[in-house]
């Protein structure tokens, strides 16, 4: 764990200001910048944010999760038309921060040329950098309202079946976070690498 310790401190400080933060009336602005940013160009994932707000506030959990989903699915609709109509200008600018390289392109390609919507729905559910298949949707004219139907199902089964758990064991799942917060930790981080490591070598 000794390795770990500079970085967990980093996150806990990051913990305990979200908790602080997290019953603050802009704290669902916030979320919503957040998720909407996620799914177009942002690296960071919303679903700490929304795991502490609605561990905080159980009854608000569901319309946390929604405010999540919708964001997001914005924000998909952003990269796609990115992709769509700025490819040149933006698109690979942010494809670049992720190595998105032309083997990853061609991988997406045939996922959609062979999976269809299901491509699309399990970068929604996984790790797996959401905005690379957004902005590649729009780049490769996937068409926009079955992309925005795997949006809004993959989005609001990931966000929704978190904010069903958060209102019916919130406080429970906070006290679990605080109990073991460095194993937490570490393996919040280790999804987060692993979803850019599938997108390189398993895609």
């Amino acid at each position: 764990m000794t390795f770990f310790k500079l970085p967990l401190r980093g996150m806990r400080r990051l913990y305990d200001w979200m908790i602080a933060f997290a019953d603050k009336p802009q704290a669902e602005r916030a979320l919503f910048g957040l998720s909407f940013a996620e799914a177009s160009f942002f690296p960071l994932p919303p679903d700490p944010l929304l795991l502490i707000m609605g561990a905080a506030q159980p009854h608000k959990a569901l319309r946390f999760a929604l405010v999540t989903t919708v964001a997001s699915v914005f924000g998909a609709l952003l990269g796609w038309w990115i992709g769509a109509s700025f490819m040149d200008v933006i698109g690979n600018r942010v494809l670049d921060i992720y190595d998105a390289d032309r083997h990853i392109w061609n991988k997406i390609e045939l996922w959609y040329a062979e999976y269809g919507n299901l491509a699309l729905l399990m970068a929604a559910l996984t790790p797996i950098p959401f905005k690379v298949f957004t902005i590649a949707s729009g780049a490769l004219n996937y068409a926009l309202l079955p992309f925005l139907g795997a949006s809004i199902l993959g989005r609001g089964l990931r966000f929704g079946v978190e904010g069903l758990l958060l209102r019916h064991f919130g406080q429970p799942i906070l006290q679990w976070m605080e109990r073991w917060f460095n194993w937490v930790a570490i393996g919040f981080t280790l999804l987060l690498v692993g979803g850019f490591i599938a997108l390189k070598w398993i895609l």
